[in-house]
């Protein structure tokens, strides 16, 4: 535990050149390059090709999220622009049930030009399901390094999905350099999206089409989705020198009963595409050490703090924990499970249902480059160096990998 928590983020640095970094999507989403990690050998290949390194028989799982548009500009009269960043709902704080409210609701929110608005209600009148409504933004308290905000319309016929669709923007990863366009909205989602609620894409499933789906079906993949709203601190940048003083976000996931049904028949094993699903993956295990040490615990209290990983020994089996949660969900008649994580998934972590990943090419010195080192067992690098020796397109919109260590 104590090596993990001493882990020095400068040993998980290489040189990104911005050059380097995609600013657009290729034109067909799955002619993007493949690298293959295989027990220690690379190689390469194009997208369309994955099946070809897969098995029949294998559970793969992906994170349905759609990302919402969740930038608001408000002008206040002096002229000052003010930037609203929906990042949680928070009054009420279920995400479905928020954007299905009328007239108002509230949200936790980044504010950008924060100085430039002391206080006191800003106002615009928008355009919305062809009619002029009035939205306004009232800032209250702050709530660590966001804000709780009050937004109310006056038109009881749209909901606040209606209204972010119509004034929203879609807030592309800031390491882009540019501002968001109308293509985005199409490319910055992956075709499977469907729950609202995320303010980045998960990214890996970008690649994905309909005909690289079919293609799993004809190999016998089974496919799965689940649910985890990605959240702005996925972009959070590690300061600290040892990452025991970094802060992990916290994120929402749901997961179908159905979902752990099939993963038992899978012995607990699936591949995972994207970081967002591997987190979601790997945390059933620990909530379900919640739920045997608490059996009346409520959905609330289902929270996968940060270090829980490493506190302790882990002596249940990943079986055991699975069968937990169904027990669970019964007793309290649940059919979607709801629950949060702060995991950190850094070198010295014993994965438990992951055994395959697809993955892009992540940025220096994050936390999503030392889940992957965690995964490949520190040969992190020689993947990294492949990757730009070999002209890969990195982040977001950037090339694939599928990681087999």
């Amino acid at each position: 535990m104590e090596d993990t928590k001493h882990i020095k983020i400068s040993d998980f640095n290489y040189p990104l050149p911005d050059e380097r970094i995609a600013k657009f999507p290729l034109a067909e989403r799955d002619h993007s390059k493949l690298l293959i990690y295989k027990h220690g050998t690379v190689s390469e290949d194009i997208f369309t090709s994955l099946p070809d390194y897969l098995e029949r028989g294998e559970m793969m799982v992906f994170n349905n999220t759609k990302v919402i548009q969740a930038r608001l500009h408000f002008q206040k009269e002096t002229g000052a622009l003010i930037e609203v960043f929906c990042l949680e709902p928070a009054a009420p704080n279920d995400y479905a049930l928020n954007f299905q409210q009328t007239g108002h609701c509230s949200w936790l929110c980044m504010i950008g030009n924060l100085k430039k608005w002391k206080e006191g209600t800003l106002s615009r009148t928008v355009e919305a399901g062809g009619r002029q409504v009035v939205f306004t933004a009232t800032r209250k308290e702050a709530c660590g390094t966001s804000h709780w905000v009050d937004f109310t319309w006056n038109d009881a016929e749209l909901t606040f999905a209606d209204l972010l669709e119509a004034v929203g923007e879609l807030p592309i990863p800031p390491y882009l350099n540019r501002k968001s366009e109308e293509s985005d909205k199409q490319t910055y989602q992956t075709v499977y999206s469907k729950i609202k609620g995320s303010v980045a894409a998960p990214t890996a499933g970008l690649h994905f089409t309909e005909r690289v789906l079919k293609a799993l079906d004809e190999k016998g993949v089974d496919r799965e989705e689940l649910t985890l709203h990605v959240g702005a601190g996925t972009f959070k940048p590690v300061k600290s020198t040892e990452i025991e003083g970094h802060e992990m976000h916290t994120e929402y996931v749901s997961v179908k009963r159905s979902t752990l049904v099939k993963l038992l028949a899978h012995q607990c094993q699936a591949i995972a595409v994207g970081t967002t699903s591997v987190r979601t993956l790997e945390s059933l295990y620990y909530l379900a050490e919640i739920v045997c040490a608490n059996p009346d615990a409520e959905q609330t209290d289902l929270h996968v703090s940060q270090w829980i990983p490493y506190e302790k020994e882990h002596l249940m089996t990943t079986e055991e924990g699975i069968r937990a949660l169904l027990d669970y969900m019964d007793r309290h008649g649940l059919e979607t499970l709801h629950a949060s994580t702060q995991i950190i998934i850094a070198p010295g972590y014993d994965y438990r249902i992951v055994k395959k990943m697809v993955t892009n090419f992540h940025q220096p010195q994050s936390t999503l480059l030392l889940l992957v080192s965690a995964f490949v067992h520190g040969d992190w690098k020689a993947i990294y160096d492949y990757a730009l020796a070999h002209d890969f397109r990195f982040l977001s919109y950037g090339d694939s990998s599928l990681l087999i260590p």
